[in-house]
């Protein structure tokens, strides 16, 4: 996720190369930063030379990395975005406070972004610590919106964000492959099922994001009295498709509640 969102920062212009500095623990990794034009250094060297630091680790590591670095950031003035699931607000500050009563101030923000990201096109959405200026969210909004699109919401919408836009690619995942099985069961070789499958999505996605209509009325404009659409959205409504997406991301938001709490 790091390396994708460091793509996106370069490729949208925000940022090049020689102006990002990483760190981590796996040689592999950090031989492929260098040959991207990474300057790599340590925890505590990349965060005295950054204006924002991006925590990309397994959240069981960011308040280790936190405390790690606090002091540092507390002398860089550096702000702080953690992208690991489940870690919220609070956990960042008691890391960081932890270190030092002085690194209270440090401004913090929590992303929750989406695998996309590693094409450009992550859903992602992002929570403020009390500390953030109006310049510091613009600043997160505008490296954000290089990979994709960020909504700011308050905290306790984000195990509904993981819920839906978090853990939406698998069902977006599962939904491409039932299409195309469907596609090869009427007769259609799989490449071909699997690419209709996955342009449709595309396309309808482009449609209500683009448009301006309610996905209801973008599904109405396409069954036809009597016709071939609406007989296969019967079958959907009678396997309860829409209760059952409903479900999942529901499921999944209480999954994420139950996570930050561990």
């Amino acid at each position: 996720m790091a390396e994708a969102l460091m793509k996106g920062f370069v490729s949208s212009g925000q940022a090049d190369w020689s102006r990002i500095v990483a760190s981590d623990p796996n040689p592999p990794r950090r031989e492929a930063m260098s040959a991207l034009g990474v300057t790599v250094k340590d925890n505590v060297g990349v965060a005295a030379s950054s204006d924002v630091v991006f925590i990309a680790t397994k959240p069981q590591q960011v308040a280790e990395v936190l405390r790690e670095i606090a002091g540092t950031l507390y002398s860089s003035g550096a702000l702080v975005v953690s992208i690991a699931a489940g870690v919220t607000l609070n956990t960042m500050y008691d890391a960081l406070v932890g270190a030092g009563n002085a690194n209270a101030g440090i401004s913090h923000v929590r992303v929750m972004p989406n695998t996309p990201c590693f094409v450009g096109e992550t859903a992602a959405a992002m929570a403020l610590s009390g500390g953030v200026s109006t310049a510091e969210k613009e600043c997160v909004e505008r490296l954000l919106s290089s990979v994709g699109k960020c909504h700011v919401v308050d905290e306790k919408l984000l195990d509904a964000v993981t819920g839906l836009s978090g853990s939406g690619p698998a069902y977006v995942f599962l939904t491409i492959e039932a299409m195309a099985d469907g596609g090869v069961a009427a007769g259609l070789p799989r490449p071909v099922a699997l690419s209709l499958a996955a342009q449709t999505v595309l396309g309808g996605a482009k449609m209500v994001l683009e448009g301006g209509k309610h996905p209801g009325e973008l599904k109405d404009m396409v069954c036809s009295p009597g016709g071939t659409t609406i007989a296969g959205v019967h079958e959907l409504e009678k396997a309860g498709v829409r209760a059952a997406y409903m479900n999942a991301v529901t499921a999944a938001a209480r999954r994420s509640k139950e996570l930050s709490k561990l």
